[in-house]
């Protein structure tokens, strides 16, 4: 099994990230190499010491790096990855809304990859959220699946695993984490979707918004689009290789 690094944005989720970690822990511990890599988002509350602190009651691997201001999700989380010494990279939210739980079966399924750039994306069947939410994000899924054709029902969904090298080898963008099943299908990528559960938000509020998920998003999609089409993968027709001499 490879060595895992699960990898949490988080920006104002204290009273969430502590709990979050301690379950991660726990649905982890059959797995010897993992360890847990938080981007602190600029964070106006205690997130980064309250993690640091449930590492520590729990025994937990983990790396803390903070930003000084926030620089969105996409940025924390290339931020976590770039330090993470995991093979494979687990991302998570910090909300505590994804379930740790889900983890092993997903990493289960990754075991069975061939193919070296692999996404193993969530798919919450049941959301617990508003149904104003699920609303904007069934329309935002249909637009996106039509114009990138990713295969992906629930693109919005933080729980997934990618290779770290697979990761770095995506053009970087801000709220390209929205788009990580197309940008890993462009490289040759294959995308597994498994079905994972959703649970209410306890604390706090989402730092998104209708105005942001929509405008952004399409802009988004537009570049994602001339992405596609400005990428070439080439068939090798043979590799040729000649053998090594040395002089006499």
């Amino acid at each position: 099994m490879a060595s895992i690094s699960v990898v949490i944005p988080a920006k104002n989720e204290q009273g969430n990230i502590g709990k979050l970690i301690k379950e991660i822990h726990s649905s982890l511990q059959g797995y010897p190499q993992f360890e847990i890599v938080i981007t602190d988002d600029g964070s106006h509350d205690h997130t980064a010491q309250e993690a640091i602190n449930s590492a520590a009651e729990c025994g937990c691997p983990l790396q803390v790096i903070r930003h000084a201001q926030s620089c969105g999700q996409s940025t924390a989380v290339l931020t976590a990855i770039k330090h993470a010494k995991g093979e494979w990279i687990i991302t998570t939210d910090a909300d505590g809304q994804n379930d740790p739980s889900d983890m092993p079966k997903m990493l289960e399924a990754a075991s069975h990859q061939t193919n070296p750039h692999f996404c193993i994306a969530g798919f919450r069947a049941q959301r617990q959220d508003t149904a104003w939410i699920r609303f904007q994000s069934k329309i935002a899924n249909t637009i996106r699946h039509a114009l990138l054709g990713d295969g992906v029902p629930d693109s919005g969904c933080g729980l997934k695993i990618i290779p770290k090298s697979t990761y770095l080898q995506l053009p970087y963008f801000d709220h390209m984490h929205r788009f990580l099943p197309a940008l890993i299908k462009n490289i040759g990528g294959d995308i597994v979707i498994h079905q994972v559960r959703h649970r209410d938000r306890e604390i706090g509020t989402s730092n998104y918004n209708a105005w942001n998920r929509a405008w952004v998003g399409i802009i988004d999609i537009l570049g994602v689009i001339w992405l596609q089409k400005r990428t070439q993968r080439p068939t090798i027709a043979n590799i040729y290789t000649s053998a090594s001499t040395q002089d006499d």
